[in-house]
This record gives C-alpha cells, structure tokens and sequence, in this order.
C-alpha cells in the first residue's frame, strides 16, 4: 500500500476533488508506512490549525483550512473568492482514512 498525504491550495474546498484539483497541488508526499504518513498528517494538521482561523473536516481524509483575510479575485466570477489550503490523505491514489492497520505498521 502506498499512503500519501496532499497538500492543495484552491478556492474550494478539497474534498470536491474537481476534475484539475491535481493542478493545485502545493505539495504531495508518499510512504509506505502507514504510520509515517499519519504521523505527517498529524504534524501537517496541527501547523495548519494554528495558522488559519477556520478548519473544517470530512470523512476522516479531507481537511480545510481558511481564514477571512486570504481571498482573491476571481475575474471569471466577478468577485472575492476564499482560498482554502486542503490536506487530503490517500491510499493506493483513493481518498482514504489512514490508519495503522495491525500492530506492525504501529
């Protein structure tokens, strides 16, 4: 299994996954331990929740940060947009909880 934890950068929320969401990706890293990548996870998680005001949480793999100050102007909407920072965890390329599986991967 490969374990992977993206960081994304958008004006929506990652788990919309749109069809370019690869396209705002800031940072990707891979493991082959589930424990290393949840590990990463969490150190990625609580940088973020002490950084931005807001943070939202779905399915146990998706994960948003914002705050109010942070938008920019979307010419094709003709308005102020919110960007978010988006976290996403996946196994094997699906978004996916990552969770030790047996005491071995602990």
């Amino acid at each position: 299994m490969i374990y992977e934890v993206v960081y994304m950068k958008a004006d929506y929320e990652p788990w919309w996954m749109f069809e370019d969401w690869e396209k705002m990706i800031q940072s990707r890293r891979a493991f082959t331990s589930a424990k290393e990548a949840l590990e990463y996870l969490d150190d990625l998680k609580k940088e973020f929740g002490g950084k931005y005001t807001y943070q939202e949480e779905r399915k146990d793999c998706f994960y948003a940060y914002w705050s109010d100050c942070e938008r920019i102007f979307c010419e094709g909407c003709d308005e102020d947009v919110q960007i978010i920072h988006g976290i996403i965890s996946l196994v094997d390329g699906k978004p996916t909880s990552i969770k030790p599986i047996n005491n071995s991967n602990i």
